[in-house]
């Protein structure tokens, strides 16, 4: 894709205001948290990776505050240590947007670009947001991994690529051939809930990552 045209697509994106509850909590938060991005929160990493991670939404005090996917909040303490220890990041911690970080084979994106109230959005923005993502799976060859963390970024390529979520039932660890070529694996979210109930330990999400690393090389 050009240069032009990603910059083009980008300022699209960040300008965005289509969801008239997530425009207005953006506003809400900015005024209480002056120095905070709050805006919608546009993919981060290489193009034409190999990996493409789809997360839920931006965190408050996360991507919504620092304007990275996964950087800020707890969700990405265990997302970047794992992406570093595979090879797709080339640091083990995320700070801030400018931190010289950066992803190898790999991008990071969110089904919600903007970040809902109570970390929820309703299900007509997931479906307003939904030709973002339906975009970004559409620049993908055939055999990229998509991994989507959690239930709701499980569905939503589901609804980017067409297809119905009863045929490709979410689970940990399961892995899916999507008629587009594409690969989907799934994993339950990276969230501190999900961490510190040890729903999802640090070994299950690294299996993941094992499985995605070695299915790229083959």
């Amino acid at each position: 894709m050009p240069n032009a045209l990603k910059q083009t697509l980008a300022t699209t994106l960040t300008e965005c205001r289509d969801c008239p509850r997530l425009a207005g909590f953006l506003d809400h938060v900015k005024t209480e948290n002056p120095g905070y991005y709050c805006k919608p929160v546009s993919p981060f990493g290489v193009d034409n990776a190999g990996l493409l991670i789809v997360g839920l939404a931006p965190g408050l005090h996360g991507a919504n505050r620092t304007g990275r996917p996964f950087t800020g909040d707890h969700a990405g303490i265990l997302l970047y240590e794992t992406l570093h220890k595979f090879g797709f990041a080339s640091r083990p911690v995320s700070e801030s947007a400018n931190d010289g970080l950066e992803l190898i084979n790999c991008r990071i994106t969110n089904a919600v670009k903007c970040l809902p109230p109570a970390n929820k959005p309703e299900t007509a923005e997931i479906k307003q947001c939904n030709s973002h993502l339906k975009s970004e799976l559409q620049s993908l060859e055939p055999k990229t991994a998509v991994l989507a963390l959690g239930s709701i970024a499980h569905a939503a390529v589901l609804m980017a690529q067409g297809l119905k979520a009863k045929a490709y039932p979410f689970a940990h660890a399961a892995v899916h051939e999507l008629p587009s070529g594409l690969r989907l694996y799934d994993s339950y979210h990276c969230s501190r809930y999900n961490t510190q109930t040890r729903r999802l330990t640090t070994e299950m999400f690294h299996g993941v990552f094992a499985r995605i690393a070695h299915d790229l090389k083959e």
